[in-house]
């Protein structure tokens, strides 16, 4: 089988923390998201990225992934003597021919199989008694994710045939979020199902932006309204909202609405106003006079950082 570098596919280093490697996935699943992406190969990105963040988000398989040891991205690769056996599988001296790398982390985390014997002829996995875990990803709008929803979705395990499921996502789900949803896996002839497990996106939104559980609303805003201050309505998720603009507000100036943002049990997140002062793209000759009058009128300096000629 060939090597995959997950930490190159995030994009980050070996030691990086969980924060910064659900950072990383959250940026390239927007980038490379089938839906919205023109990169080529968007969806096999897509796809490599989310089976990097599978293994590196889960603490015991990023264990497991760094016990392999570090080779070149599509290197020839089988696993070190011994490496199934600390973590419940049984890898040994087995035949990896024809497997692939995510093959290793679904047999040992995906199928409920602990403590078999290898692969191929007499030495195949012994009989499970929970069917195989199965891993799936689903894209979902940000209003669904705010309000939750219900979704149906085909999935296939293998020997099995496909077959739909219908899933409950809760409010306030986020991209990078795993959910487990008992008994929705593989069937098994000899126990219960597996779980299903599901790695949710988000997708973009023409109006808002993620920023973990916060919203975040750019709002034009025109000078007059900024120096003198104003009062807006702001779309949010539940709803218009009248907000005061005080004078003499900024560009880039946040206003926040608490509690407004993704619905959490440990706390809501905040919506904020993101202000954005915008001119009019042509002037009229008396609108060109009056801002010659406040030019020659005001004595603002915008840049008083500058040095003086």
């Amino acid at each position: 089988m060939k090597y995959k570098d997950y930490y190159k596919i995030l994009g980050v280093g070996r030691e990086a923390a969980a924060d910064e490697i659900k950072k990383a996935y959250r940026k390239l699943a927007r980038k490379y998201h089938p839906d919205v992406s023109k990169e080529p190969e968007a969806e096999e990105r897509f796809k490599e990225v989310n089976e990097a963040n599978d293994v590196l988000s889960d603490p015991e398989k990023r264990a497991a992934y760094d016990q392999l040891g570090y080779y070149q991205s599509g290197q020839e690769f089988r696993p070190p003597p011994g490496w199934g056996e600390r973590f419940g599988g049984g890898f040994g001296g087995a035949d990896m021919g024809g497997m692939d790398f995510s093959d290793l982390f679904a047999q040992m985390f995906g199928s409920g199989m602990h403590g078999g014997r290898g692969f191929g002829g007499a030495q195949g996995f012994r009989s499970a008694a929970k069917g195989r875990d199965v891993e799936a990803s689903l894209s979902i709008s940000l209003e669904e994710a705010f309000h939750g929803c219900e979704r149906s979705l085909n999935l296939t395990a293998p020997g099995q045939a496909a077959r739909t499921v219908n899933v409950r996502i809760p409010a306030g789900a986020l991209p990078g979020n795993r959910l487990r949803v008992p008994g929705k896996g593989g069937h098994s002839a000899h126990g219960s199902a597996g779980d299903l497990y599901l790695t949710i996106d988000v997708t973009p939104h023409k109006l808002y932006r993620l920023d973990d559980k916060d919203i975040i609303l750019e709002t034009p805003i025109a000078p007059w309204e900024a120096a003198l201050g104003t009062t807006v309505t702001v779309p949010t998720l539940t709803g218009s909202v009248r907000l005061k603009v005080p004078a003499g507000a900024r560009s880039g100036q946040k206003l926040r609405l608490a509690g407004k943002g993704m619905p959490s049990a440990k706390g809501a997140g905040n919506f904020y106003v993101l202000l954005q002062i915008v001119l009019p793209s042509e002037l009229s000759e008396e609108e060109k006079q009056l801002y010659a009058q406040l030019q020659a009128l005001s004595r603002f300096d915008p840049r008083p950082q500058f040095p003086k000629d």
